[in-house]
């Protein structure tokens, strides 16, 4: 594997560089939320500003709550009191997104750990892959702001979700 395949990251360790996937290529029955790449999202160069596209898969997992699981993300945090901020958010840019372009985000769970959830969002323009994040949520007490399991009524659709998905 050469430099050019890999991508190097913290403490320099390397990993695999990412291939895009077409947005067709998804499996049929993850989640999608379209969206406007808005003015406000941009930098002074018209080009969407990094911090503005993680706000963006955030937002789009705040509506696959309610849309696929059935549940509401603010009450998970008001009600609940399970905090679910990120433990972890790493990005990859395959092509720049635009002011005014038409996206889809795809929200699909790449893992669910005892007390954490990997999301893997994909960010497309047609069926051309422009970002892809991964984002880790820590489940946390909203009182002590302690890590806590992934409570079943949260663990029990994500599974479910995440079966429809890959099977």
């Amino acid at each position: 594997m050469s430099a050019a395949d890999t991508i190097e990251g913290h403490a320099g360790l390397t990993r695999p560089r990412l291939t895009p996937v077409a947005f067709s290529a998804l499996p049929l029955a993850s989640f999608h939320t379209p969206r406007k790449i808005r003015f406000s999202d941009c930098d002074p160069a018209g080009i969407a500003y990094t911090p503005r596209l993680i706000d963006l898969m955030n937002g789009a997992v705040e509506d696959f709550f309610p849309e696929r699981l059935g549940l509401s993300y603010y009450d998970a945090i008001r009600v609940h009191g399970v905090g679910l901020g990120y433990g972890r958010v790493d990005c990859d840019f395959f092509r720049p997104v635009s002011m005014g372009d038409a996206v889809v985000l795809s929200v699909l769970i790449d893992r669910i750990g005892a007390g954490s959830i990997a999301w893997r969002v994909h960010l497309h323009r047609a069926d051309e892959e422009t970002v892809r994040g991964q984002l880790v949520t820590v489940t946390t007490d909203q009182k002590t702001r302690r890590a806590t399991p992934v409570p079943t009524w949260l663990r029990e659709p994500l599974e479910a979700y995440r079966q429809a998905v890959s099977g």
